[in-house]
């Protein structure tokens, strides 16, 4: 398919959504964007760098203006389970609002627990009428993990008392599409971590149904805006690697696009935290940065508004966005190879997210420890 071809399946797409009515008469995105001082060119500029982010080609920026400006053609229900709220934290951004996030402002949120003024009966009618009325239409979004088993009650929302598994099961039935959104309802979380004495799973453990995940502690707002635009543009899911993750955000390793990379391949590391590695912004491999083993863009990306991100502010990848990463990637601060032999976990630092073995992690690990010692070693012999 050329080019050409996916413009005219995108604008057939763009052009349908545009018949159907608006269900957000307040306005428009242009209005919300003028108000909070983005012109028209600053929108058409994101638009262009959100093709480029999204791995689309630069004639695209068009047509996700477009797409942003018919986000309110699609309803939103995002539902909150056992989780810390980051993941909406992430994408609201109060204090210094992006086009991200107000065009997430400007959506249909159909259901919202943190933002939605309704409490008790009135919330759960709310949620009721926004699934039987936007059935097969709406896009659900879900924060958290989902305790399950014998400790499904650990999480009873609501004034009637239904589970989260509950609430998110029929939730799940009759949307259009469903994002996990963050590390807990993707693979998890903290909730999992060993004992996982609430029996807390993946939102994709508990339905049948596709579900794409959005993994991060909390994932950036360009992933989360990125993932419903092409839903948007497309009306499809996205390509996808082994864990349902789209491509064109977690296609690559953090260690790949490191602004740190240069120093691991020479052999700079810091050796502790302070020390003058540190100063220097070497390579922090050695206290612990799993960025070979996780597969995210925040190292091209950032966080708030493309200030900084962990390893600029100087520590290393936690691997948030990989399944188990609370048991797989800890000790936090020590190199995935002190524990070689304990890693069941099948990630690989080969190129690309969706060439995955079982096996791959102790392999590289050994080959990712062995390099930096050598790189080390011939450090040390030029420096004499």
């Amino acid at each position: 398919m050329t080019e050409n071809d996916v413009l005219v399946r995108i604008n057939k797409r763009l052009l349908e959504l545009s018949k159907i009515p608006r269900i957000n008469q307040e306005g428009s995105i242009a209005k919300r964007l003028k108000e909070k001082g983005f012109s028209r060119r600053d929108f058409m500029k994101w638009a262009g760098a959100m093709s480029a982010f999204m791995a689309l080609p630069s004639s695209f920026a068009p047509s996700i203006a477009k797409a942003a400006e018919l986000s309110d053609r699609l309803p939103v229900i995002w539902l909150h389970m056992a989780e810390c709220t980051g993941c909406s934290e992430s994408l609201l951004r109060s204090d210094t609002p992006t086009i991200d996030s107000l065009i997430f402002d400007y959506i249909s949120l159909e259901y919202h627990e943190t933002l939605m003024a309704a409490a008790g009966h009135q919330a759960e009618r709310n949620l009721h009428d926004a699934i039987k009325k936007y059935k097969n239409r709406y896009i659900l979004m879900v924060e958290g993990a989902i305790p399950t088993g014998a400790t499904e009650h650990y999480l009873t929302i609501g004034a009637e008392g239904h589970t989260g598994k509950q609430i998110a099961q029929n939730a799940c039935e009759n949307a259009a599409a469903i994002f996990s959104i963050g590390t807990c309802s993707s693979f998890g979380g903290i909730q999992a971590a060993h004992p996982n004495p609430s029996n807390s799973k993946a939102l994709s453990v508990i339905t049948s149904k596709q579900v794409i995940n959005v993994p991060g502690c909390p994932p950036s707002e360009k992933n989360i805006v990125g993932t419903l635009l092409h839903f948007i543009l497309f009306g499809t899911l996205p390509a996808l690697d082994v864990y349902n993750r789209p491509k064109w955000a977690y296609g690559l390793r953090i260690h790949d696009l490191c602004e740190r990379r240069g120093h691991f391949d020479a052999g700079e590391f810091v050796q502790s935290f302070g020390d003058e590695g540190a100063k220097q912004g070497f390579c922090l491999y050695k206290v612990g940065c799993k960025g070979p083993y996780t597969f995210n863009n925040c190292s091209r990306e950032r966080f708030n508004s493309h200030t900084s991100w962990p390893i600029q502010a100087g520590h290393g990848c936690i691997g948030c966005s990989e399944p188990d990463f609370w048991d797989t990637m800890g000790p936090f601060e020590e190199p995935m190879a002190d524990r070689l032999y304990n890693t069941p976990f099948g990630i690989g630092s080969d190129a690309v997210s969706d060439k995955i073995g079982v096996g791959i992690l102790a392999l590289t690990a050994v080959g990712i420890a062995a390099h930096a010692a050598i790189a080390a070693m011939k450090k040390g012999d030029n420096d004499e």
